[in-house]
């Protein structure tokens, strides 16, 4: 083991002087000055986050040698382009790059179907959720076109059938094998050659039942650190196996494993260099040897992200979508009105032994309220019928054509407020986001009835968010309040709190009735958490 030789003094004035020069440009803005980069390229997501992209751009123009040069394109750019020129003065481009020639004329490659670099989730620190799956389409498209939906303008042609297994070799063989398969088809039931999908999807070992044991990521990093492929992205992911293998080694070994990274200025992304990892590399791979030969199989998953059209559900395409490790299968269910289509999907999908589902409830578009719950409370009944398990995910609406709304979230549907949202995003808050199987749990998120849903609805957020706190006391007493208002009265209280606005609010215009259930609406979540640490 060698250590690392002190800096001369000489060095150390140096390096002193190299990080002051950094910073005089760095606060001079040299990178805009001397912009170094040939091309940049900007992907745009949803058109709520218009302002921070448009930021980006109008940034990104500067980094680059020639603004011509600057690509912008993805879901945004798509939606609404003449937006986004108005605001950054590039043209961007509109659609997917599905065509030989989309960026190079003289590149017959299409983009869309080439493999994915995974590599690129090991160079940030935050953890996707889904970071040991293969992205992929194997449709594209969707042969309905819904009003509230924007994939018939993002891909207007249906495409029947994408490949996969081409991109998988290619990605296995660089990054390794990974556990799952997220398919991000917008309808692969409408597709004539479904059977065939599944098929391939079957030979690509994603067979029900199936299971994986990883590949040895330490070697993966260590390959692609050899053969120069994303260096920044493997230091980092190589810091981080460090690390973990620190946590798992015998406490007798893990001092001399870490002397011998601090003698590498191996502890820190910041200080590491791929020479160094290299060096240290005969001494550390047997730890990593031991710790995969322990690596114990895990189940496979397949996850048709987007979902399934109950309309197009089948026995026969329910019992091939059975011969794969499909989990959870989701399916959409916009309306109240598709209740018995609906319903029927699901029943096929449990006769096929398609036991885990989830599904996307739209809100906030054309539905009421109470058609929301009406559908959560549906999947919850079928859960105990038919022995299955369906998480149910709401889904807020939002349109992407009003000048007004399409760059925030703030739009209201017809039959909604402002509280009525909050309420549902409050109790939606406690649960993660999802309702998932059991009565009792759903009854106590959104009511054992009906007339128990608008008690919530209505309820003050703070005492939604922390009810179990509050039940028996504040939250008590606000609804006895409530609910004994003479009829005008309480028309007027509802028509206060369905604006949801209550900073700075004046409660002295309201006479005492009023005045005693509007002052619940006053404590914020600061106020309740102050509450429950002193009374409590």
């Amino acid at each position: 083991m060698t250590g690392t030789p002190a800096l001369k003094p000489e060095n150390v004035c140096i390096a002193f002087e190299m990080i002051k020069s950094a910073r005089r440009n760095f606060k001079a803005q040299d990178y805009f000055s001397n912009p170094r980069f040939d091309f940049v390229g900007i992907t745009t997501l949803f058109t709520f986050y218009f302002d921070v992209t448009v930021d980006t751009i109008n940034f990104a123009k500067r980094l680059c040698k020639d603004e011509k040069n600057v690509m912008v394109g993805g879901i945004m750019a798509s939606l609404i382009p003449d937006k986004v020129y108005a605001a950054t003065g590039i043209h961007p481009f509109v659609g997917q790059l599905n065509k030989p020639g989309d960026i190079d004329k003289d590149d017959t490659r299409i983009i869309d179907r080439l493999p994915l670099d995974y590599s690129i989730l090991e160079e940030i620190d935050y953890k996707y959720p889904a970071n040991n799956a293969y992205f992929a389409y194997m449709t594209r498209g969707c042969v309905n076109h819904c009003a509230f939906c924007a994939v018939p303008r993002l891909e207007p042609e249906y495409c029947d059938y994408i490949g996969i297994k081409e991109q998988i070799r290619i990605a296995s063989e660089r990054f390794g094998a990974q556990k799952d398969l997220l398919l991000l088809d917008n309808n692969v039931l409408a597709s004539k050659y479904f059977n065939r999908i599944v098929d391939e999807i079957h030979e690509c070992g994603f067979e029900k039942g199936a299971h994986f044991i990883a590949n040895n990521q330490y070697e993966i990093t260590i390959k692609n650190l050899k053969d120069s492929y994303n260096d920044r992205a493997y230091i980092r992911k190589c810091i981080g196996l460090y690390k973990e293998l620190m946590k798992k080694l015998p406490e007798e070994k893990k001092g001399s494993f870490y002397l011998l990274l601090e003698s590498h200025n191996l502890l820190s992304v910041d200080t590491a260099t791929k020479e160094s990892i290299l060096e240290i590399d005969p001494e550390v791979r047997p730890y990593f040897e031991k710790m995969h030969s322990a690596a114990r199989p895990k189940a496979r998953v397949v996850d048709f992200n987007q979902g399934i059209d109950s309309r197009l559900v089948t026995e026969e395409n329910m019992r091939k979508l059975a011969e794969i490790c499909i989990k959870p299968l989701r399916i959409a269910f916009d309306h109240w009105e598709l209740r018995d289509i609906y319903e029927k999907a699901v029943r096929k999908a449990a006769s096929a032994g398609i036991t885990e589902l989830s599904n996307y409830l739209l809100y906030n578009y054309n539905d009421k309220p109470e058609e929301l719950y009406y559908r959560l409370k549906y999947n919850v009944e079928l859960c105990e019928e038919l022995n299955v398990s369906i998480y149910s995910f709401p889904m807020k609406y939002h349109p992407i054509d009003d000048d007004e709304y399409f760059s925030n979230r703030d739009f209201i549907g017809k039959h909604w407020n402002r509280k009525f949202v909050r309420a549902v995003q409050a109790v939606l808050n406690s649960t993660k986001g999802c309702i998932g199987r059991g009565l009792e749990f759903f009854y106590e998120a959104f009511g054992i009835d009906e007339k128990r849903f608008w008690t919530i609805m209505w309820m003050p957020e703070s005492f939604i968010i922390y009810r179990m706190k509050f039940k028996d006391s504040l939250t008590k007493e606000w609804e006895e309040a409530f609910w004994s208002l003479p009829d005008e009265k309480l028309s007027i209280v509802k028509s206060v709190v369905a604006e949801n606005r209550f900073a700075n609010f004046d409660l002295s215009v309201y006479d005492e009735e009023i005045r005693n259930v509007l002052k619940y609406y006053l404590i914020n979540r600061d106020r309740a958490k102050e509450i429950i640490e002193t009374e409590f």
